[in-house]
């Protein structure tokens, strides 16, 4: 008669022997040189990269303009807009296109995240944004580019979702919003580095080797995405459950080793043949692709709906998306802007300038103030309230001057304040949900804010111009709409919000758990066994 005692103690002991061996498998995964800072400039180079096609498909270098004639001189046509003789609205196209192939592929990279290595779907991403920005350079029609440029879109689905949730986990406690402010910075930075780039590449050598350059620079970051060994998600299993199961496994199987050893030659070739019958009758079964697809798209419908009944998350992402339709038209219309009102002749370098250095200090700035306030909810929708509003007062103002420098010294305020929101409103898109809805989060954000917000304004704003004729009236129109935002964002003040970063989540499971998960039955881990498993012999010595 077997001692329940006895079996209980035996089954903690492999309990503690699996345990023991999944840190030590996970602690030797990864590699020395992947520190958290190093993951951080990582994911700041890319965005930096992808921003930078952004900026220089903005740039008067590279978007160019049509042949104007004014009192009997003539320019010639220049850039994309010259050579394939586009109005504002398809040239407003071209922008917003990219936003196809994010809207597509966010939410297909956020729920792959559960179950295949983040950054194997990063190297995909971007291998495919390599080859599309390349092969902008040469489209020989409207169409070609634009396929082209919506393919850029899935490059950016791919790490969008993915970056945040990993900063996020690996910055200090104190500095989360700093992190997130920094790979955020490069927003901007891309930008206004865009702008320069794509003025002097366009206007020095052609606006199709301004797409060839930035094809160049993300190819090393699609390869390292292939070959970079993941770190742990919080609120996310990916690989270590079936790494716990397995070492689980392993260690009954060496404790039905040890039980059958015990058995007489007699028992243990009847308890062997029991093994392999009952292996092969209750060998597993994998589910078929429908089925998995099937238990994807519940799994997708169900994160939605927790998604959409959030309160805070929906009020955050409707002010996103009302300061996005702004800033998204700023940046693409920003230079045609100030070249047509104040007469700019190197548009590109101010606007670029100006972009870079409020974009850095003032995105560092958000980021630095919250953390200072404490990093809390409420904090966090002051914040972007208060520097939403009189950043929107102060660029109202500065449209209203007719003198250049006046408008210049306004405006660059006026974008410090506005760029300040960037770190708490990722913030509070992380934190408002559960961890293992981060990615979906960021990813619905990103696609919300693209969607509704930069993707319609680019050419609406150029519908309004072709029917104004009137850039400063319609820079005024435009700016007005951050008003709406900013009052979002103060609504959300008096809600209940509550950071749930540390709630526990159905995906996820610690260290702790898989230590005090009961082990099953060695009579139920027989049925589970393999065929394979069942079938290799077991070497025991022959007692006399």
């Amino acid at each position: 008669m077997a001692n329940p005692q006895h079996e209980e103690e035996e089954s903690k002991s492999v309990v503690s022997i699996a345990s023991t061996s999944l840190r030590k498998s996970r602690k030797s995964k990864r590699p020395s040189w992947f520190t958290p800072k190093r993951l951080l400039l990582i994911f700041c180079m890319i965005n930096l990269v992808n921003y930078v096609d952004r900026g220089a498909i903005s740039s008067n270098g590279v978007n160019g303009n049509l042949a104007i004639c004014r009192n009997g001189r003539c320019k010639p046509a220049t850039g994309i807009q010259g050579h394939f003789l586009l109005n504002n609205f398809s040239v407003g196209c071209l922008s917003s296109a990219f936003m196809v192939g994010l809207l597509v592929a966010s939410p297909i990279f956020a729920a792959l995240a559960k179950s295949v290595n983040p950054f194997k779907l990063i190297g995909v991403g971007l291998s495919i944004w390599t080859f599309a920005v390349t092969g902008c350079g040469f489209s020989f029609n409207f169409l070609s580019i634009l396929i082209c440029r919506m393919l850029v879109g899935v490059g950016e689905a791919s790490f969008i979702s993915l970056a945040a949730p990993f900063i996020d986990d690996n910055a200090p406690a104190a500095q989360k919003t700093l992190w997130l402010s920094t790979f955020y910075m490069c927003i901007p930075s891309g930008y206004a580095l865009g702008y320069v780039y794509g003025g002097l590449v366009g206007t020095t050598l052609s606006w199709r080797a301004a797409f060839w350059g930035e094809g160049i620079l993300m190819l090393p970051f699609a390869i390292l995405g292939f070959v970079m060994k993941p770190l742990r998600m919080k609120g996310f299993k990916h690989d270590e459950s079936n790494e716990a199961l397995t070492v689980q496994e392993t260690a009954v199987s060496e404790v039905q080793g040890t039980d059958t050893c015990a058995l007489n030659p007699k028992d243990r070739a009847v308890s062997m043949k029991e093994d392999v019958t009952n292996s092969t009758i209750h060998k597993p079964s994998k589910p078929k692709i429908a089925t998995k697809i099937k238990n994807h798209l519940s799994r997708f419908m169900k994160d939605m709906k927790d998604l959409l009944v959030d309160k805070v998350y929906v009020v955050n992402v409707l002010g996103y998306v009302a300061y996005n339709f702004v800033i998204g038209s700023y940046s693409y219309w920003g230079p045609k802007a100030g070249y047509n009102i104040y007469h700019m002749t190197n548009a590109d370098m101010i606007f670029g300038g100006i972009t870079i250095v409020c974009g850095i200090v003032g995105t560092l700035a958000g980021g630095f103030l919250l953390d200072f306030m404490s990093n809390t909810m409420s904090n966090a929708f002051k914040l972007l309230s208060t520097a939403t509003l009189f950043g929107a007062i102060l660029c109202f103002g500065a449209f209203c001057l007719k003198n250049m420098y006046g408008f210049l010294a306004l405006f660059a305020v006026g974008q410090l304040l506005l760029f300040a929101t960037q770190g708490p409103v990722n913030f509070v898109c992380l934190h408002c949900v559960k961890p293992s809805l981060r990615p979906l989060s960021m990813a619905i954000s990103t696609v919300a804010i693209h969607i509704f917000g930069d993707v319609p304004s680019s050419p609406l704003v150029g519908v309004v111009q072709d029917h104004i004729k009137n850039w400063r009236s319609t820079a005024l129109i435009l700016t007005s709409v951050l008003i709406p935002a900013a009052a979002i964002w103060f609504t959300a003040i008096f809600m209940d919000s509550v950071d749930r970063y540390d709630e526990e989540s159905d995906d996820e499971e610690s260290d702790d758990e898989i230590e005090t998960t009961e082990m099953p039955s060695l009579e139920e881990k027989k049925t589970e066994k393999t065929t394979e498993s069942a079938a290799q012999p077991v070497t025991c010595s022959t007692v006399v």
